[in-house]
């Protein structure tokens, strides 16, 4: 038993390790680009918060355009 929990801990220190060093390295990316680009980062923010736009409404009968697969009326 006690070999295992060294085998498993042996095993996950480095995996624990290299996950932080690759999340840390995108952190740093991340704040580097916040930095260079300010603006970018309020209009990323608030299009996560924008709701969807609300689906287009097929013209009436009687509306000027018709599609050119309609057929001449």
């Amino acid at each position: 038993m006690i070999e295992l929990v060294q085998f498993l801990f042996i095993l996950a220190v480095p995996v624990v390790v290299s996950a932080g060093a690759v999340v840390t390295l995108f952190a740093v990316g991340a704040l580097f680009d916040a930095l260079e680009n300010p603006g970018l980062i309020s209009s990323r923010i608030e299009a996560a918060f924008r709701g969807k736009p609300k689906p287009s409404k097929p013209p009436p009968a009687d509306h000027y355009y018709k599609p050119y697969w309609a057929g001449k009326s």
